[in-house]
């Protein structure tokens, strides 16, 4: 079916796209080296100095030679720039899909990309600050593949598949990232085409191959495929609601004057706080205070997001039978489901921050943590096209371009509290503090939210307005006749 081809090539370049984003990550640790001066002291200065087996650390200097010499500063401004350019399309992304078309905006923001992700090795060598400025441009370019994807969504996905397809989609980002931190290491320590280079050079020729697929396969609406079948083509469009009529005005004082869009921006900006203090801290995390190797801490690192995978896509398949059966009100099931998804998270922070120097059940906790998170592919982040599938872009634009912010606040929020030493007790502080955001916007979601279509969804303010003055009109005409 056409709608399963949209499904696999949405999956294809959501890998593509993180492959792109992430690889810097990995890469950076190759391309500056590793440069390790321990203080001096004895083992009972170092958190969890049990942990650190047939070697001393305090004593160790292991330093290997890198092609650049950035410190930790702008080794921070270089891989935290991509945000600073995804951050400004989230909303024009939306605005772009739906007026002009998704197909082609989520397809040539993946396209500029990869391009501009071949670059990367001539940029670095240029200058560092001509890096930062690619990676700017790729932000932009990167930004607008959500919002655009949701708009496609809409179009495509009848209301009763919506979670199991939206869910597989964005199945490639977990996917994408696991498979980009193992492959990434494997190719900057190789020989193949310089070491690291090959990283951006592999991972932008992902991205092109993938947009030739995209073009030739993949057509904005149902009714523009030649070879949909009928019986699909109208299962389609019984299962979605109405397309808005065109030229309309966008509704933007009903949108910001939503409880239910309140609930969207609270909770994924939690989300994503929660989300970005694990993807950025649980590295330095296992290797400072559990002692993980480099060559150990990608793999456990991984392991969280294969569980999310996992635990992803049964959820969804049970969001849409419940919906499918009419078992549960539409906001019911996304409740439940969101509820999952931030509380048990949040559990597991707490646990995590009591449970001192235990490896195998902290990644155990990691790992459970990651994988109940999964289940909000079936809950937050599909409650946009259910609320608007008109305005599903923008609604996303907005709700993902406030939830970037936890990109750069989550970061010195976490530094901050470990600036006094990375102990267990300031650990435990930043998953606690994890977990009570969690949980607020968990709560917040849960009181307010709404999975109901939306009246804004089929009438632009200027409707509304000139509807309210027609029947004022109307009714002042009859009083003047009597």
């Amino acid at each position: 079916p056409a709608r399963f081809v949209l499904t696999l090539l949405g999956f294809l370049g959501y890998i593509s796209l993180y492959a792109m984003r992430v690889n810097l990550s990995v890469a950076i640790v190759a391309m500056v080296g590793k440069q390790h001066h321990a203080e001096n002291g004895t083992n009972a200065t170092i958190t969890c100095a049990e942990l650190i087996v047939f070697k001393n650390e305090t004593n160790e200097n292991d330093t290997q030679a890198g092609e650049f010499t950035w410190d930790s500063y702008i080794q921070g401004q270089v891989v935290g720039s991509y945000f600073y350019g995804y951050i400004v399309t989230q909303i024009p992304g939306g605005l772009l899909a739906e007026r002009y078309g998704a197909k082609w905006i989520y397809g040539f923001g993946i396209l500029t990309t990869s391009l501009l992700t071949f670059l990367s090795p001539i940029a670095a060598r240029w200058n560092v600050w001509s890096l930062v400025a690619l990676r700017v441009l790729m932000g932009l370019a990167g930004g607008v593949s959500f919002p655009a994807m949701n708009v496609m969504i809409g179009k495509w996905v009848p209301k009763t598949e919506r979670s199991r397809i939206s869910t597989t989609m964005n199945m490639g980002v977990m996917i994408g990232t696991l498979l980009t931190n193992i492959v990434t290491g494997q190719l900057s320590e190789g020989s193949f085409l310089g070491g690291w280079p090959s990283v951006f050079y592999v991972s932008g020729l992902l991205g092109s191959v993938w947009f030739v697929l995209w073009a030739v396969l993949i057509h904005e609406k149902p009714e523009d495929h030649p070879r949909i079948s009928k019986q699909e083509l109208i299962y389609i469009q019984e299962g979605i609601d109405k397309s808005k009529k065109k030229d309309t005005k966008m509704p933007w004082k009903s949108i910001w004057t939503s409880m239910p869009m309140w609930a969207l921006i609270v909770a994924h900006f939690g989300q994503n706080w929660v989300f970005y203090t694990l993807l950025t801290m649980m590295p330095t995390y296992l290797g400072n205070v559990l002692h993980f190797d480099l060559k150990d801490n990608g793999l456990v690192s991984g392991i969280p997001y294969l569980m999310m995978a996992l635990f992803a896509l049964p959820a969804s398949v049970v969001a849409d039978f419940l919906r499918a059966g009419d078992y549960l009100r539409v906001t019911t099931i996304r409740k439940i489901m969101n509820s999952i998804a931030f509380f048990g998270p949040a559990l597991c922070a707490v646990a995590i921050a009591f449970t001192g120097c235990r490896p195998i059940i902290i990644i155990i906790l990691f790992s459970l943590s990651f994988g109940l998170n999964g289940l909000i592919f079936s809950s937050l982040m599909v409650n946009h096209v259910d609320m608007s599938p008109n305005y599903a872009g923008t609604l996303l634009g907005i709700t993902n371009g406030i939830a970037t912010l936890p990109g750069f606040l989550a970061p010195l929020f976490v530094g901050t509290l470990l600036q006094s030493g990375q102990t267990l007790r300031n650990w435990g502080l930043v998953y606690l503090s994890s977990a009570g955001i969690h949980i607020f916007t968990g709560l917040f979601y849960d009181i307010f939210a709404s999975s109901e279509l939306q009246p804004w969804n089929d009438e632009s303010e200027e409707e509304k307005s000139e509807k309210k003055a027609s029947t004022l009109s109307d009714t002042y005409s009859q009083q003047s006749k009597l």
